[in-house]
């Protein structure tokens, strides 16, 4: 039986916090609202929309859902600032004999498929989990529990790479061995 990987998207395999940030800015100047990099960073990058939109946009469901519908939409347009953690690419290559590979990511379905598209990595993972496939997000340990069970990998011989403080309560959760894997540079 193999192992199992575990590996969250945003900050972790990609760094994506430019990329996420300039699809919300534009989303959000079209609705009038001004959003600052250090901002982003500090309170929204690593966390759910619905978390830390309302802050920005108000209390308006409607509001805040047509803001993220249209960051989906403007991703692409900003690929070109995201980059890879090539140590952790290579470990997906070069462990697959090993490790059944997932990916499991807050990220949505469709950003996700386009970094992978981006990068040539859509058939690096065995088995991908979005914000649209998992019904409670981190810190609940809900998507790497579903990963495991898709295995039927026991928490032992799993290992997870997070770089988010929520991310990685949710993987301590599982009982799954933890690796904090996140770019250090994120200016």
């Amino acid at each position: 039986m193999k192992k199992l990987a575990i590996f969250d998207m945003d900050g972790t395999l990609i760094d994506t916090c430019r990329v996420n940030y300039r699809s919300y800015q534009a989303a959000l100047a079209e609705e009038g609202i001004e959003l600052t990099y250090e901002y982003f960073r500090r309170e929204c990058f690593g966390k759910g929309y619905r978390d830390y939109l309302p802050p920005i946009v108000g209390d308006d469901a409607e509001k805040i859902e047509r803001v993220h519908r249209r960051k989906i939409g403007l991703y692409a347009d900003y690929l070109d600032e995201a980059r890879l953690n090539m140590p952790l690419v290579d470990f997906i290559r070069g462990m697959r004999d090993t490790y059944n590979m997932a990916l499991v990511t807050t990220a949505s379905k469709d950003n996700v498929f386009e970094e992978l598209r981006h990068f040539s990595l859509e058939d690096a993972f065995d088995l991908v989990l979005t914000a649209e496939d998992i019904p409670r997000h981190k810190p609940d340990p809900q998507g790497f529990l579903m990963a495991m069970e898709h295995f039927g990998t026991p928490p032992e011989d799993t290992v997870i790479f997070e770089d988010s403080e929520v991310g990685m309560e949710a993987a301590r959760q599982t009982g799954a061995f933890l690796l904090r894997a996140e770019f250090t540079d994120r200016s």
